[in-house]
C-alpha cells in the first residue's frame, strides 16, 4: 500500500510565502515523476508543476516565477515553494507521483488527499 500525505498548507496573506511537502511511503521501489496539481472551487484540477526523477521540472504558466518545485529522493519527498501568493492561487492542493511499488514493473500514478491554500487578507 503506498500513501502520499501533504502539508504546509494554510491561511496566508497576498504577497505571503508558503511551503508545501509531500511524502510518500509504502511499499515502493521507485518513483519517477512527482507533481503538485491544485483545485479551487467550482473549477477543475489543474496542473502546477512537476519534477522528473532526472530534475527536469515543468510549471503551469500562472506560478512560474513565483512557485519552486523540488524533491529529496532519499527522503521520498516533494516540495512546493510557493512565493508571492495571489488570491487566485487559493485553492487545495494535492500532490501525486508515478510510483513503481514492490514486485510490480510498471508505474503507477498515485494521489495524496490534499491540503488547503487560503490567499486572503
Amino acid at each position: 500500500q503506498v500513501q502520499l500525505v501533504e502539508s504546509g498548507g494554510g491561511l496566508v496573506q497576498p504577497g505571503g510565502s508558503l511551503k508545501l511537502s509531500c511524502t510518500v511511503s509504502g511499499s515502493i521501489f521507485r518513483i519517477n515523476a512527482m507533481g503538485w496539481y491544485r483545485q479551487a472551487p467550482g473549477k477543475q484540477r489543474e496542473l502546477v508543476a512537476t519534477i522528473t526523477s532526472g530534475d527536469i521540472r515543468n510549471y503551469a504558466d500562472s506560478v512560474k516565477g513565483r512557485f519552486t518545485i523540488s524533491r529529496d529522493n532519499a527522503k521520498n519527498m516533494v516540495y512546493l515553494q510557493m512565493n508571492s501568493l495571489k488570491p487566485e492561487d487559493t485553492a487545495v492542493y494535492y500532490c501525486n507521483a508515478a510510483i513503481i511499488t514492490a514486485g510490480s514493473r510498471y508505474d503507477k500514478l498515485y494521489w495524496g488527499q490534499g491540503t488547503q491554500v487560503t490567499v486572503s487578507s
